[in-house]
């Protein structure tokens, strides 16, 4: 950087989420000439991160770190931290000692899908149309070779507008490389379509 000699022993480091916007002035050689990308965790890294954000935090024995992050695909380490900070805030809610994996579940969807509503659930002929629904999603996703694995499937509206969802846990090499088959693609739009009532 300029204004250093060239034996100072300075490194100035920075970071940023958005390098699309930084002025190329700063950028250029003599200032911020050196750029160096940082991806995303794959799924042990988000373990290893995930461990450094329950380490003061009491944990019931059937919390897996490792299911948690197969479930966090493109999270950031910031994401994980909230992550678990709100599991523990829900631990908190309902008088728990400990941070339970429902606790880890129900911080996951609020963040990925929103917060569970209560209202609409009382229309049982709505309820009942959801489930069919999502049961069709499900259902393909099962019958369909090489699809994404079912996490979970639940009619409980949320404040996203959805009326309930099908979650699915994705290949992780898939989701990373952003490539994707034909066949896949038609497993896709077939799931997609399974959800038709």
């Amino acid at each position: 950087m300029d204004g250093f000699s060239g034996n100072s022993g300075v490194i100035v480091i920075a970071a940023t989420n958005r390098v699309d916007i930084l002025d190329q002035a700063l950028m250029r050689p003599g200032r911020f000439d050196r750029n160096v990308p940082v991806q995303l965790a794959d799924k042990a890294g988000r373990a290893e991160i995930l461990k450094v954000h329950v380490r003061d935090k009491p944990l019931a024995p059937e919390v897996d770190i490792d299911t948690v992050a197969g479930r966090t695909i493109g999270f950031s380490g910031a994401q994980l931290q909230n992550l678990m900070n709100e599991a523990a805030i829900f631990a908190v809610r309902r008088d728990g000692d400990v941070i339970e994996m429902r606790d880890v579940e129900s911080a996951l969807d609020r963040l990925t899908v929103g917060q569970a509503k209560q209202t609409g659930t009382n229309n049982k002929k709505r309820q009942e149309l959801v489930a069919y629904h999502e049961a069709g999603h499900a259902i393909m996703a099962a019958m369909t070779p090489g699809y994404d694995a079912v996490a979970k499937v639940t009619i409980v509206p949320r404040s996203n507008g959805a009326g309930g969802f099908t979650l699915f846990t994705p290949n992780e090499d898939r989701a990373e490389s952003g490539m994707y088959s034909f066949s896949f693609l038609n497993a896709q739009l077939a799931v997609a379509l399974g959800g038709r009532v």
